[in-house]
């Protein structure tokens, strides 16, 4: 198996393979057929961050858990297969249809969709509300230029709901529209956030 990235969704093969969650609403609603998603985080020991979230919107918790307990993996670009996306019982709803109109044109990247409506299209439990936005995940281990995005940012802006990008780098995650805007972008590192003009480049503290 490869190495877990993050907003990839994890299931876990029982239920106390899920370690050192310190939250107490986790116990009384979380089972192992509801996955983990891997969150930015360093263990010493090798084990893998993880977020949990419940039924309401304020419940998450982090926890960790081990490689060898993870039965399946759903990354965000497997969740925004065309077919998949048609084939949703959320297929009304507007996030989805927004990641349809996505899915139906070729990117020069591959791309993927987490949050609400990505653990959606992975469980098919309704956690989609008539706000929910669609968050959206480019993955660019090499550079990309900020004019290469135009295309992107603007069928994005005209999508049927809110939709927010981060772009994956071998550093971190980035929001697109504050980079685009300002030059300059909060880079969200394994070891906390990072402000940076390139992305890609380590910059020095």
């Amino acid at each position: 198996m490869t190495t877990p990235r993050p907003h990839d969704l994890l299931w876990l093969s029982r239920r106390d393979a899920l370690q050192c969650v310190d939250a107490p609403w986790v116990s009384d609603q979380w089972r192992s057929e509801f996955p983990v998603v891997v969150r930015r985080d360093v263990s010493d020991c090798g084990r893998i961050p993880v977020g949990v979230r419940g039924m309401k919107r304020e419940q998450r918790a982090a926890g960790w858990v081990d490689a060898r307990d993870i039965v399946r993996v759903a990354t965000p670009e497997s969740l925004a297969d065309l077919h998949r996306l048609l084939r949703s019982p959320f297929v009304s709803q507007q996030p989805v249809q927004a990641a349809i109109q996505l899915a139906q044109r070729q990117w020069p990247w591959a791309w993927g969709i987490t949050g609400s409506t990505g653990y959606a299209l992975a469980t098919e439990v309704p956690v989609l509300h008539a706000a929910s936005d669609l968050d959206l995940t480019i993955r660019a281990p090499a550079p990309i230029a900020p004019a290469a995005f135009a295309d992107w940012q603007r069928m994005v802006t005209q999508l049927p709901c809110r939709a927010d990008t981060q772009v994956e780098t071998p550093l971190g995650a980035f929001s697109l529209t504050e980079w685009l805007r300002d030059g300059r972008a909060l880079l969200k590192t394994n070891r906390g956030p990072q402000l940076v003009s390139d992305p890609w480049r380590r910059e020095d503290a």
